[in-house]
């Protein structure tokens, strides 16, 4: 089962599973223009799609019942900063509380032997300094977003040790990094912005230019989510708390991300730094990721730079009226082979 099966990485997520021969159940939220991915790649009518909302646990509980997944990833969120200074109530209430409804199913149903939450690398307490944060540094995300995540990360240590500590059910949490991708449409997040003016042939407006992320595809997330969930399904001593973050060399500030994004799609692409005066955002953000490489042997794959021209080839096929789905194979097959 995966929550937010609609959204972006859900979607992504999805066409892997489907390709690999997986039974899906796919609980979520659907909006036509929020979830163009989904509806676009066409897995809809190959798993399971279920259309609902994490913050009814008693809808949620019979998904559970009908179904009984052996591994669940949550995914479903209110997933943006700006979203969330302005419905801060909203993004706890999905955040928080439907974190809490998926892990109360999962206690309820033993069918369950693997459950990831994914979280992001906001849930730490900003320092702005220059290092990575580990899994050991203390949580409290700055904005409503950052910190209902945060409050979601604490959700699941209290659940899992206080309901599954002598159960043979794996808990764990991954915080990644900024994802970038084909298919992305979100709002307020730079690479869509840059598709989006690309797609418009307009100037990217850059908010911050200065701010440092550590950018990565989404299909690295995806397959360490993947991971994850399927070695602690095997080994219960593998739950824990995940980084999957890139290597420092893919920490771009936002500048460096959109020159690179313009190299790749051509056609005299330009970029204007225009500061909107917007709510607070972190201006340094790195993870350290030695833990995942050293549990699990786990290598980033793809440098920032081949993933942007990734974003520009995804988006140029959309562009064009392409199989957007052949895309995705293709690059999931591409990734697979490293």
């Amino acid at each position: 089962m995966i929550t937010g099966h609609t959204g972006f990485k859900g979607s992504w997520m999805c066409v892997i599973l489907v390709n690999a021969g997986a039974k899906v159940i796919g609980y979520s939220k659907y909006d036509k223009e929020e979830n163009r991915l989904f509806d676009l790649c066409g897995v809809r009518n190959q798993i399971v799609h279920i259309e609902g909302d994490v913050r009814d646990i008693d809808h949620l509980k019979k998904a559970f019942e009908e179904h009984r997944p052996e591994i669940v990833i949550h995914m479903a969120a209110q997933p943006l900063v700006r979203e969330g200074y302005r419905d801060p109530v909203g993004t706890y209430e999905t955040n928080v509380m439907g974190t809490v409804n998926v892990l109360e199913c999962v206690h309820l149903y033993s069918c369950v032997k693997s459950f990831l939450n994914v979280t992001t690398d906001k849930v730490y307490e900003n320092k702005e300094w220059v290092w990575g944060y580990r899994e050991n540094d203390p949580l409290d995300g700055y904005d409503p977003y950052s910190n209902s995540k945060s409050c979601s990360e604490l959700v699941t240590h209290s659940y899992r040790k206080s309901f599954f500590d002598d159960t043979n059910t794996s808990i764990s949490t991954a915080r990644a990094g900024n994802v970038i991708g084909g298919g992305d449409f979100a709002k307020d997040r730079i690479m869509p912005d840059c598709v989006r003016s690309a797609l418009k042939d307009e100037d990217i407006v850059i908010r911050n230019p200065h701010s440092t992320r550590p950018y990565q595809h989404v299909l690295e997330v995806i397959f360490a989510y993947l991971m994850i969930a399927c070695m602690q399904y095997e080994d219960i001593s593998y739950s824990g708390y995940y980084n999957i973050g890139p290597d420092d060399s893919d920490c771009y500030d936002t500048k460096s991300l959109v020159d690179t994004f313009i190299k790749y799609w051509g056609n005299d692409l330009k970029c204007v730094c225009k500061s909107d005066d917007g709510p607070h955002e972190a201006g340094f953000l790195k993870l350290d990721s030695s833990k995942i490489k050293a549990t699990f042997g786990w290598q980033p794959r793809w440098d920032l730079d081949f993933a942007i021209m990734k974003v520009v080839e995804w988006t140029k096929c959309f562009q064009s009226s392409g199989d957007v789905r052949a895309c995705m194979n293709e690059q999931i097959a591409e990734f697979i082979k490293g």
